[in-house]
């Protein structure tokens, strides 16, 4: 009799275990499908932001011409455009006489050496 309530107890601890190890492979499966979900929810996020860009590019194709190619106009100029009289909204920036006679000063006071360079032949 102490025979049978220790396999008893046994079996009892057994299905115990049993249902410990089902629990936990069932959590197992349930991580691994959460993962697998998520998986692919990003793999079909990424896809979608590729999709876009492709579309967005195809647009910006289609603008450009039917082929990819630019519109064909082109832009023409006249010689009028060129030679039309242009008006400032403020006068040109001209410098005071002030500042001119300055730097005529400066060229005066370095009379001392000749800054400028010239070629002349060698003198042999």
């Amino acid at each position: 009799m102490a025979s049978e309530k220790e396999n008893h107890v046994v079996n009892g601890e057994d299905e115990e275990e049993e249902e410990k190890m089902e629990q936990f492979f069932a959590l197992l499966r349930n991580f691994r499908e959460a993962r697998n979900r998520r998986k692919h929810e990003l793999i079909q996020g990424e896809q979608e932001e590729i999709s876009k860009k492709k579309k967005k590019k195809k647009n910006k194709i289609s603008k450009l011409g039917d082929d990819g190619e630019k519109s064909s106009w082109v832009p023409s100029f006249e010689w009028e455009d060129f030679t039309a009289e242009i008006e400032f909204r403020r006068p040109s920036i001209i410098f005071p006489p002030s500042f001119n006679n300055k730097q005529e000063e400066k060229k005066q006071e370095d009379d001392g050496l000749d800054l400028n360079l010239t070629l002349s032949p060698a003198s042999s």
